[in-house]
């Protein structure tokens, strides 16, 4: 007799975890490939974290903290959100979790029923609808476009047949690179409240816009949750840490539910977080490169045949419409990694819709690679035409 499976882990892959897959497998083989797939960036912890973290792992028995995190750590964070967007937050606020992924599971397990719905746009970070789906919790996807710079609307709302439960927003947006301006947030949270529905901010790509600056939820609704982590901007990938603003309801559910899920985050990793904030210099650094290869991939992307894009605001990515070249983005994403070396992410993985007619672009890496991937594309597309 079969051994049952549970529904609940029968969700999709995250198919830039394949790409990567792949990527490694052709590497593996001795074939260079520049990596334009995967949402890291390359610099790692900025040298005086790093430093500051050694002194620690001689000094400190880095046992278990408190299930949301170091009191210091936490202070640090309400500290930041008063230092970059003027917005005074409890510390008893902040909720420390591992990774930006811990604090969606917090975040939905806490505010939202099985059977609730919570909408969300497509194209969108993938992992949202998975992590909702597993939890039984239903993900109603709201068709955006260039028209709303791809990001969720009011006015998206109220054509819903009924208000969802829940409704989450990324700005900057994983995979557009979108920005919602600061009017348009606002009527947003407003709505949310007026409405009952929980606003869910994705922030993890504050810190990295170019000419713009994004708005946090924290400055505009106490029920809002508002989710962050030290990967991207802090280039702490690894190190699992990531942060939330919780509503003042949910401050106790919530703790019960980290108490008993993860017991609390990484006390090495929450040392490093503590220290990341004061190596401001570097991290903008950083931001400099990020911003020189967007307008690389910008200026030279076209040369290959890829010329619309969303508006690049924020993050590092672009999400480039190739519906001209007849492929799908799949086929074609696979076509770029075995012919040219170059991975990219099929833009399937974010939009079940209209995914196929696009492909994402990293520019996380460094200068050189990008430079060093247009090269292939265009070799590669002079070499093997595409229909």
């Amino acid at each position: 007799m079969a051994i049952k499976i549970a529904q609940r882990a029968l969700v999709p892959p995250f198919m830039v975890m394949d790409v990567m897959r792949d990527a490694a497998a052709l590497e593996a083989a001795g074939r260079s490939i520049i990596h334009l797939e995967v949402g890291q960036p390359s610099t790692g912890i900025p040298k005086g974290a790093a430093q500051q973290v050694a002194r620690i792992l001689g000094e400190d028995a880095l046992g278990y903290t408190l299930a949301g995190g170091l009191p210091a750590l936490c202070k640090r964070i309400a500290q930041h959100y008063s230092d970059t967007y003027g917005v005074k937050i409890s510390p008893d606020r902040i909720f420390v979790t591992t990774g930006s992924s811990g604090g969606f599971v917090l975040a939905f397990l806490s505010a939202f029923e099985a059977g609730d719905r919570v909408a969300l746009a497509a194209p969108g970070y993938p992992a949202y609808r998975h992590i909702l789906t597993s939890l039984g919790i239903v993900p109603e996807l709201i068709e955006v476009d260039a028209a709303t710079r791809y990001q969720p609307t009011v006015a998206h709302l109220k054509k819903m047949t009924r208000l969802p439960d829940g409704l989450i927003v990324g700005s900057p947006a994983n995979p557009t690179g979108t920005v919602i301006p600061p009017d348009e947030f606002k009527e947003l949270a407003l709505f949310c409240d007026h409405n009952g529905i929980r606003l869910v901010s994705d922030e993890i790509y504050h810190g990295i816009t170019y000419g713009m600056k994004a708005t946090t939820a924290a400055g505009l609704s106490d029920s809002a949750f508002v989710i962050n982590s030290f990967s991207k901007y802090f280039s702490m990938t690894g190190w699992r840490l990531g942060w939330l603003v919780v509503p003042p309801d949910l401050a106790r559910p919530l703790e019960c539910l980290a108490q008993n899920l993860f017991i609390a985050p990484p006390a090495v990793s929450q040392h490093g977080g503590i220290a990341v904030f004061e190596c401001r210099d570097e991290l903008e650094a950083n931001v400099a490169r990020y911003a020189r290869n967007r307008d690389v991939l910008l200026r030279r992307l076209p040369e290959s045949g890829f010329e619309r894009f969303a508006p690049a605001d924020g993050a590092f990515y672009i999400y480039g419409d190739v519906s001209s070249f007849k492929e799908d983005a799949q086929v074609l994403c696979k076509r770029m990694l075995n012919e040219a070396g170059v991975a990219t992410t099929p833009g399937i993985d974010f939009d079940p819709f209209q995914g196929h007619h696009f492909v994402r672009f990293s520019f996380a890496g460094s200068t050189a690679d990008m430079e060093e991937a247009c090269t292939r594309l265009n070799r590669w597309r002079a070499q093997k035409p595409i229909s």
